[in-house]
């Protein structure tokens, strides 16, 4: 596979305080790659910086081959590279499939003509019905957002950056706050859109980042640690002794 997504001494410091240190990182095209680590490990800061939301203080990041490190948020996401979940608005006051066609009609850079027309923008409203359908929204299309579970606000929020049309998706903690049978629905839901997108993962729950994840890094202290295979990563005693420990690493 070719690296979609190349980081080349990544680093950001608040004072003394260096909270990404030279981080270099390929992300494969249509890999599931996972970031792991303690809190306070830089996982959050790596992601806002990968996506634009946060400029580095050193080092650069490539996508698609294209330096994109001087770029901020809106123009990453033009190119593809986009980021879930804590980024995306949700209208409570739209329905599911109205707040989906106005993410794929901003992601066409008409952010700002919102209510003109929306359900007659033929390929806005194609985009929403193919990402509603794909993160398990389809039956709920038409009900106000303000009345979504929890579970499947997340949901939407998904579906509004597949609606986008990404080439990479940045998930920053999905199952976060979710039950046992919510964070099962996501697992299968991201097993699903594996190949078709390339996908980051920032994930606490390690039953799903080593269900899903095709390689995964391990971020301690700012620092990257190791990149291997589940396998690899699982039987790494360093990893093992920092990080996960024996207990958790083979439940």
């Amino acid at each position: 596979m070719n690296t979609l997504l190349h980081t080349e001494g990544l680093t950001k410091r608040y004072g003394a305080l260096v909270v990404t240190d030279a981080v270099s990182l390929d992300i494969r095209e249509g890999e599931l790659h996972a970031i792991i680590g303690p809190n306070g490990a830089g996982k959050t800061t790596l992601i806002n910086q990968l996506s634009g939301e946060l400029a580095a203080d050193a080092g650069r990041v490539r996508f698609a081959g294209e330096d994109l490190s001087a770029t901020g948020i809106a123009a990453r996401a033009r190119r593809g590279l986009l980021r879930s979940y804590q980024i995306t608005s949700v209208f409570d006051e739209f329905t599911v499939r109205e707040n989906a066609a106005l993410a794929a009609r901003g992601a066409r850079r008409h952010a700002f003509a919102f209510w003109r027309g929306l359900l007659q923008d033929a390929a806005a409203v194609a985009a929403a019905d193919a990402a509603i359908a794909a993160t398990g929204l389809a039956a709920r299309a038409q009900v106000i957002a303000a009345d979504l579970g929890y579970g499947e606000r997340r949901q939407l929020e998904l579906a509004m950056a597949l609606a986008a049309g990404p080439r990479f998706l940045l998930l920053d903690e999905p199952m976060a706050g979710m039950s046992a049978q919510e964070s099962a629905a996501v697992v299968e839901l991201l097993r699903g859109l594996k190949r078709k997108y390339t996908l980051l993962l920032v994930e606490h729950d390690m039953d799903a980042v080593f269900a899903l994840a095709d390689r995964i890094s391990v971020l301690v202290y700012g620092r990257l640690l190791v990149t291997g295979t589940p396998d690899e990563i699982r039987n790494d005693p360093e990893v093992r002794a920092i990080y996960l420990g024996d207990e958790e690493l083979h439940q």
